[in-house]
């Protein structure tokens, strides 16, 4: 085994002095045949088990920089714990609240759909009931969607006195029109409104018809609830309490309008 030696002034050699940094040789795991062993390949067998050794301490030697990456880690994964939470309480408060709009919206339907599916038929049996047909037509609502009734349709059937049930397609002008009117009125009987504008309804109706309608407005008509009829049906207006008509002034060249109490007539 080679050993570094330093000369003195006289020319004699001794070994150099290393520091050992209180580091301890121990030999006991060498037998006597290493021990005496000087060879070069013996040496470079140990070179290379100390280098190996080495590598493996290097690899060992822990990294003070991951320190603080791991610092830097643990505050990104702090702050994105934080934004998560947030979002999540504002998803939580935003299905809360829509929960709460979605509700509010499905009473406010069902409240306003119950009571016009309730007035409907009543109303459309005044409409329709005469001396043949004492009871009337039959009319009635049903939900295309019951969960949430408001994105979906709402069918519409009405029967008439004394014919089967058709689909309100197949019936005619003046059955379509009555059934129409069942429906407005019993609409507007959930949140009344004081004026009932009416616009010549009674267009496609026959005189008999009309003078249901006519009869139906005259007895729901009230101070706080007026019917402003438009017709050119004198079976139809001539119920009516006051006319109000418009005629052209040939001289001024205008409309002008007159009225006519009808209160003041007997029936």
């Amino acid at each position: 085994m080679a050993m570094d030696m330093d000369e003195d002034e006289d020319g004699t050699q001794k070994p150099r002095q290393v520091q050992d940094y209180g580091i301890e040789v121990d030999f006991e795991d060498l037998d006597d045949e290493d021990r005496e062993n000087g060879t070069a390949e013996t040496e470079a067998e140990l070179d290379a088990e100390i280098t190996k050794v080495v590598a493996e301490i290097e690899r060992m030697t822990p990294n003070m920089k991951a320190i603080d990456k791991l610092d830097d880690v643990e505050a990104k994964l702090a702050a994105t714990d934080k934004e998560a939470e947030k979002a999540r309480k504002m998803s939580k408060d935003a299905r809360e609240e829509f929960n709460k709009v979605k509700k509010k919206r499905t009473d406010r339907f069902n409240r306003a759909y119950n009571h016009i599916a309730e007035r409907i038929d009543q109303v459309y049996k005044d409409l329709t009931k005469g001396p043949n047909a004492p009871m009337g037509g039959v009319a009635y609502l049903s939900l295309e969607d019951s969960e949430e009734p408001y994105l979906s349709g709402i069918k519409y059937h009405a029967m008439p006195p004394m014919k089967r049930f058709r689909d309100m397609e197949q019936l005619s002008g003046g059955e379509k029109t009555v059934a129409a009117l069942a429906l407005l009125f019993a609409i507007h009987s959930y949140q009344p409104a004081p004026f009932f504008v009416l616009d010549e309804v009674d267009a496609a109706l026959d005189n008999t018809n009309v003078g249901k309608v006519a009869r139906y407005i005259q007895a729901n008509a009230s101070d706080t609830f007026q019917f402003i009829v438009i017709s050119l049906k004198n079976s139809f207006y001539e119920k009516s309490q006051s006319l109000v008509g418009i005629h052209r002034d040939q001289d001024l060249n205008s409309s002008k309008s007159m009225t006519l109490d009808l209160t003041q007539f007997d029936d």
